[in-house]
């Protein structure tokens, strides 16, 4: 009897756990040349690093993954000095989160504090083991920044 129920329970399972996800928050590590991107899992738990986009494609990018997942807020990282004043790469950064809202305006673009996030991505870098050849590549240090700064947020909203 159970072997004639397994497949049923099995169904009513897997189809409650799709009733439970949630839409993905992503979090840009933007940068002048390059930026790194991490996502959200469906349930909004652990933190993913996606890839890095050259900066010039980035919106097309969002917009090709915004009509694939559904996402329901945009994190970007705001560089900041130690006393609270903006660095070289604040007016991009700003720039961006208005470019931002403008092409994607039913999607929140909240700011979070990116101070230090290169330096903990190469220790953490370090940490996994990673190879030194790997651990210069910019490209993984905006990976790894991303996914952080995506994983700070998940841990401090909960």
């Amino acid at each position: 009897m159970f072997l004639l129920l397994a497949p049923c329970l099995f169904k009513c399972i897997f189809n409650h756990y799709n009733k439970l996800t949630l839409p993905r928050i992503i979090c840009i590590d933007y940068g002048g040349k390059r930026c790194g991107l991490a996502v959200t899992d469906p349930l909004q738990i652990i933190a993913t690093a996606l890839l890095t986009v050259e900066t010039k494609n980035l919106y097309t990018f969002l917009a090709d993954y915004f009509k694939k997942e559904e996402v329901e807020l945009i994190l970007i990282g705001e560089p900041l000095n130690l006393d609270n004043t903006p660095t070289h790469a604040t007016p991009l950064v700003k720039k961006a989160i208005v470019e931002l809202e403008k092409k994607f305006p039913t999607i929140p673009v909240v700011t979070v504090d990116e101070r230090y996030s290169s330096k903990n991505a190469v220790r953490a870098m370090v940490e996994m083991g990673m190879k030194k050849v790997d651990r210069r590549d910019k490209k993984n240090i905006d990976l790894v920044a991303a996914t952080m700064l995506l994983q700070e947020y998940l841990s401090y909203r909960s």
